[in-house]
């Protein structure tokens, strides 16, 4: 019986959402666009989801930014940050980006729609995508884990 379970577990594993569905998201000027027109670039991208409100969201940003321009000159990778917050907290958006000077895309997933219909329940959650196609998912962070999504970027950038 046990291993029934196992085969189903991974086969649902190998069966996960492969591409990212073209979804309708915001500008930071509040003008709209679809997945598709983020995605449809060959290279790699490193989608990440993340709120203001979410410290883990934040460090691992943070952390990002310091090697970014590093990550970019050898891998031509984007990082698109797609930020969660709903009405009440979507305000605190463009002024900590500001004061942390970010340099990445920042798009809004105001209603969730996005995040839903990839099924993520906690975040930060990131998301490498390599010609339109999810490579790589990781949930969480922790001090380092932003080597291992580099790994990762540089064997997909090749």
């Amino acid at each position: 019986m046990s291993i029934v379970i196992v085969f189903l577990m991974f086969t649902m594993q190998a069966n996960a959402q492969k591409e990212i569905p073209n979804t309708t998201v915001k500008n930071l000027d509040g003008s709209s666009l679809t997945m598709n027109d983020i995605t449809k670039e060959k290279g790699v991208k490193i989608i990440s989801f993340w709120a203001t409100w979410c410290v883990p969201c934040i460090n691992e940003l943070d952390a990002i930014s310091e090697v970014y321009d590093d990550w970019k000159d050898e891998t031509n990778v984007e990082l698109i940050a797609i930020a969660t917050d709903d009405a009440r907290t979507k305000k605190r958006i463009k002024p900590l980006i500001n004061g942390k000077g970010w340099e990445y895309k920042i798009l809004l997933d105001e209603n969730q729609d996005l995040q839903r219909s990839l099924n993520i329940t906690t975040i930060p959650h990131v998301i490498v995508i390599k010609d339109g196609k999810i490579v790589y998912r990781h949930t969480g962070y922790f001090p380092g884990a932003e080597d291992e999504l580099y790994e990762v970027v540089k064997k997909n950038s090749k």
